[in-house]
């Protein structure tokens, strides 16, 4: 165990790292204070580099779906780096956490392996490009797709504006091809494929966005966007990295009942290792390369370690009546916490979709974009505390959705909710 404390070690990091992590949103700018250094993690709790043990609901947001350092996920890791660690060639593990894919997803005949979500969406949007011979795509303000490029942008003055870089380093030239829509407003993607018709190669979506904070769809909404994409020959992208295998054992187009013409996923299939995938038919999926010319690769893509970790975790998560007992627990502890609020008299509100929850420092969840936006930020910043020095690990931002584990018990949910309703009360 370090003899440092957290403050030590952030101040350490921060002589080397950029800002002392490697991910913005660690930081804690959102919240304030100093991020806690996490030494390890087993079950739903972790444990800083002081000793301090958490509730843990990020769950490295969204792989630890059977909670950290699961026994049969490590021991196949285990086994796996015993045969090495890389090899930049084919190995079975990639076949056969493919075919598992496979065998979940009707439609989905083909898989390319990525090593991070990033550029599983990244090479979606070349692939679909490749497919239509077009350049257009659209995308939705407050839907994250990882860091590429011509994803990084929000709405400009109305749905029907070009896409402005939201990140220096990004040319206006590089994202003058991706138009913004609003997310539960079909009319806004309509007006987008009137504007252009024959150039739209793929829209690309969140089916359940989980980065805008928890954002569920309207009726009518993702059914209304098969059917465009259909009409006007665009590639439907649901990026289901976050909600993929997390909200049902085939995430959020199980959910819904609708077929996209590609997926792209990650988080759970990696099992906490770092892996992307890109799925789809072979009639689309063939046009990558050796067999077409979108050329995409990855030396570390299918690296053995991580399809041992997914292979395991798949498995874990396909045992009969997985996902109707993780709905159970986040249904316990949503209806724990909006309960908490009605008491304590705070706009607050809670709601989730199997494990895939979200809370919001308002009176009513939010609808679009703009309302998950609208919340009273001081009043999450200072529960947000609380729940820490109470021994609660929650995402150090108003704007990311939260996640349970099936190694959350109802002791550690019912820990939990006595504590936000303290948290509240002190808030209110």
């Amino acid at each position: 165990m370090s003899q440092a404390t957290n403050q030590q070690e952030f101040d350490r990091a921060s002589q080397v790292l950029v800002g002392g992590v490697n991910s913005a949103v660690r930081a804690f700018r959102a919240v304030g204070g100093t991020p806690r250094f996490i030494q390890r993690a087993e079950g739903a709790r972790m444990w800083d580099v002081e000793g301090k043990a958490y509730i843990d609901y990020v769950g490295s947001w969204g792989p630890a779906i059977v909670g950290h350092s699961h026994p049969e996920v490590l021991k196949a890791v285990q086994a796996a780096v015993a045969d090495g660690l890389s090899f930049g060639a084919p190995n079975v593990r990639e076949t056969e956490l493919a075919q598992r894919i496979c065998d979940m997803f009707p439609h989905v005949e083909r898989v390319r392996f990525t090593s991070s979500g990033t550029e599983s969406t990244m090479s979606a949007l070349r692939l679909a490009r490749g497919y239509t011979g077009r350049n257009r795509i659209i995308k939705f303000e407050g839907c994250y797709h990882g860091t590429a490029d011509s994803l990084l942008v929000k709405a400009g003055s109305g749905a029907l504006a070009f896409g402005n870089p939201s990140s220096a380093g990004v040319p206006e030239d590089v994202v003058k091809h991706t138009l913004i829509a609003r997310y539960n407003d079909l009319d806004s993607v309509r007006r987008l494929f009137e504007q252009y018709p024959d150039d739209v190669a793929c829209l690309i979506v969140e089916p359940i966005p989980g980065n805008m904070n928890l954002m569920v769809p309207q009726p009518g909404f993702l059914e209304g966007l098969r059917e465009l994409c259909t009409q006007y020959g665009a590639v439907l992208i649901f990026d289901e990295v976050m909600s993929g295998f997390r909200v049902t054992l085939t995430g959020a187009q199980g959910w819904c009942g609708i077929t996209p013409d590609l997926s792209t996923f990650g988080k759970v299939i990696g099992g906490g290792m770092p892996v992307g995938a890109v799925a789809g038919p072979a009639r689309i999926m063939e046009r990558f390369a050796p067999l077409g010319n979108v050329y995409q690769a990855g030396t570390l893509s299918g690296n053995p370690i991580a399809m041992a970790a997914g292979i395991a975790t798949i498995d874990l998560i396909s045992r009969p009546g997985f996902h109707d007992e993780l709905n159970r627990r986040m249904t316990r502890l949503v209806d724990g916490l909006n309960a908490a609020a009605k008491k304590t008299g705070v706009a607050f509100c809670a709601r989730a979709l199997g494990g895939l929850g979200g809370m919001y420092f308002r009176a009513t969840p939010p609808v679009y974009f703009e309302e998950a936006t609208d919340q009273n930020l001081e009043q999450y910043k200072r529960f947000y505390h609380l729940m820490l020095e109470g021994g609660v690990y929650l995402p150090p931002s108003p704007v990311e959705a939260f996640f349970l584990s099936s190694a959350h018990t109802d002791e550690d949910i019912d820990q939990t909710v006595a504590l936000a309703e303290k948290s509240l009360a002190a808030v209110a």
